[in-house]
């Protein structure tokens, strides 16, 4: 059995060859890491293997994918990271019951089963997940100095403020902390129950989507909606302090002692019940969309001034699954006090992995930490890829119809081509995205310029709600021409978002003709409609040869043909589905959507080559792919 160690006890032997495995699993997006010299060799999350959405389960796929990459064994491991110490978590739990005991005493005994059995003993859980074959030590970090360590470490600064914001770890549900070289100090913490990670899913909630998932959609639709509680909620809901922390009236809350997130009160201060999942979306749940972003986007600024009040850092760096709020994001860097912005690509649990290896290395081994004026973190492509035999040897098993290109200008050429055509491709190449964001190697790729694709993509293609916007790719050299951001302004992993430039704007016919919630979908707002939000916002991805070349390569080719830098770019998956991870995987998305093109590596399928190819409408997908 490997033994356990602390996050403080642990020594090396300074220059020799270390091998570090970061794991966050249990709770929400179990994920690997392999850090190997200080150098992140390969991460993965779980659920792209498994095909189950959110999968917490031990990442034992994702662990041989990384040792794989590395080209080690279970035996050549030198340390195992985990990336929270269950054992002060489940001291929260029981406190936590404790103070609102008799309340919550069913809820305390159904999780009780599964920490008795699995999560109070997570090391005897980490043996049995490698086999029994690594014999080194566990390193148990806190949840949010892992989250710390992953926005720090791979970021481009020398030093920097840290925030971290999120559900909850053990106690802590955000924190500021101060990076410097290769170490971290931890400053300042916020405690469960007092949560804005907790607060926004409340009300991701209460609106009918899911938690833990739908987040982002709550963000999506704020937009249709105007924030006509915000008073209500800071009046009846928090204590704002100006430094940003809080406190809630647990009242209004349910997630203390129950299955659920909100109480009866809630809904009583909400005007009535909450939305029942996938009925109509009513001007009610915008306006609480609307209502809670700006509430969100208010506590994340008094967070950071205070953070640069305490650090006098220049450069800020972010983590934690509230970090990609990107409106939120988007409001720091241009109202905050800091120079610039890191936001860690998998900001979330998964990222923990990735932290929990970084601070092995650097905090606990007394590793030098270099910067070049470029992160780290590979561009997040950090996961799996194929070689182009191997993805013809699976389309000739299947019978399937393409093209094979050699040349890549050529390839690139007929890809833009298509693109401009209004056909809507699907990419996959190279090595897989880690964290929640297709970045041009598992996309659906599609025409921003087109004022019908964005309702085409969401429908017959993503089949999801018709109010969910698209983010724009455009070339990094292009994007103070497109949206209000500086010249070269870096933006790679789509966690910033910009309003559209307002020389690019159209103006709307709702000046004369007013309209509200979603009917103002239908309207034309810039020259490039299908990423321009109905605020004029877009979650802005730049690109640029430097990490992400055929990408850039393809844009390049667009912008030529068209004289626009800019495309359409969402993940490769259908709602409810993990993004896309292997050759097969995206040609069954391609064979049950309504996809025209498909692109693996330098093959191209055309949906009409296809045999028994046909249209597809969600519901029939749902039921060929026994997916929700």
């Amino acid at each position: 059995m490997g033994s356990v160690t602390s996050s403080a006890s642990v020594t090396g032997d300074q220059g020799a060859k270390v091998n570090i495995l970061g794991i966050s699993a249990y709770y929400h997006d179990s994920a690997a890491c392999l850090v190997q010299d200080g150098k992140i060799v390969a991460a993965a999350q779980e659920e792209r293997f498994t095909r189950k959405k959110h999968d917490y389960d031990f990442p034992e796929n994702a662990v041989q994918y990384c040792l794989k990459v590395a080209g080690i064994s279970y035996e050549e491991l030198d340390f195992v990271a985990f990336y929270d110490k269950p054992l002060l978590k489940f001291d929260r739990i029981l406190e936590t019951y404790l103070a609102f005991a008799p309340r919550g005493f069913k809820t305390f005994l159904m999780g009780l089963p599964l920490w008795l059995k699995q999560k109070l003993h997570t090391p005897r859980e980490l043996d049995r997940g490698l086999q029994g074959r690594y014999a080194g030590k566990y390193v148990f970090t806190e949840h949010h100095e892992s989250h710390a360590a992953s926005a720090f470490f791979p970021s481009p600064f020398d030093e920097a403020a840290i925030v971290t914001l999120d559900g909850v770890g053990e106690w802590a549900t955000a924190s500021i902390g101060r990076g410097r070289g290769n170490k971290i100090e931890m400053l300042k913490e916020m405690h469960f129950p007092h949560s804005l990670g907790l607060m926004y899913s409340a009300f991701t909630y209460f609106t009918g989507f899911r938690v833990n998932s739908g987040e982002y959609k709550l963000m999506g639709l704020a937009p249709y909606g105007d924030p006509i509680y915000k008073d209500l909620i800071f009046e009846k809901l928090i204590d704002l302090k100006e430094d940003g922390s809080f406190r809630m009236d647990m009242s209004y809350f349910a997630y203390c002692t129950d299955d659920v997130m909100t109480s009866k009160k809630f809904e009583e201060l909400f005007d009535g019940p909450r939305r029942a999942p996938e009925s109509e979306l009513t001007q009610r749940e915008m306006d609480i969309a609307a209502s809670i972003q700006a509430v969100t986007e208010e506590i994340v600024l008094r967070i950071v001034r205070y953070a640069h009040e305490l650090t006098g850092c220049k450069h800020l760096v972010m983590a934690g699954g509230v970090a990609l709020n990107c409106v939120a994001n988007g409001r720091v860097l241009r109202e905050g006090p800091f120079e610039d912005l890191w936001v860690q690509p998998a900001a979330g649990d998964a990222g923990g992995a990735l932290g929990a290896a970084l601070f092995v290395w650097h905090q606990l081994l007394g590793n030098p930490r270099e910067t070049q004026g470029l992160d780290t973190q590979h561009g997040s492509l950090l996961g799996p890829s194929y070689a182009p035999s191997d993805v013809k040897n699976y389309l000739d098993s299947v019978g399937a119809v393409f093209t094979a290109y050699e040349d890549e200008d050529q390839l690139v050429g007929v890809i833009s081509e298509l693109i401009a055509s209004e056909n809507v491709v699907g990419h996959m190449q190279g090595r897989a995205e880690f964290g929640p964001r297709a970045l041009g190697s598992r996309s659906i790729l599609g025409d921003a310029r087109s004022s019908k694709m964005q309702e085409v993509m969401n429908l017959k293609i993503k089949f999801r709600e018709s109010f969910r916007p698209f983010a724009p790719a455009v070339l990094r050299d292009h994007v103070h021409e497109y949206f209000e951001m500086s010249e070269n302004q870096d933006s790679p992993y789509m966690l910033l978002v910009a309003p559209v430039s307002e020389e690019r704007r159209e103006a709307p016919p709702e000046q004369s003709h007013p309209q509200k919630g979603l009917d103002r979908l239908k309207i034309v707002r810039s020259e490039i409609p299908a990423i321009t939000h109905v605020d004029y916002s877009a979650r802005v991805q730049t690109v640029a040869e430097d990490r992400h070349p055929r990408f850039a390569k393809i844009l390049r080719a667009f912008q030529q043909r068209t004289g626009c830098p800019v495309l359409i770019n969402t993940s490769f998956n259908v709602r409810g589905e993990p993004i896309v991870n292997t050759p097969e995987d995206a040609y069954r998305c391609f064979m049950g959507t309504n996809m025209d093109v498909l692109v693996i590596e330098n093959l191209v399928l055309a949906k009409s080559d296809q045999p028994d190819s046909k249209d597809i409408d969600r519901e029939t997908y749902l039921a060929q792919f026994a997916l929700d």
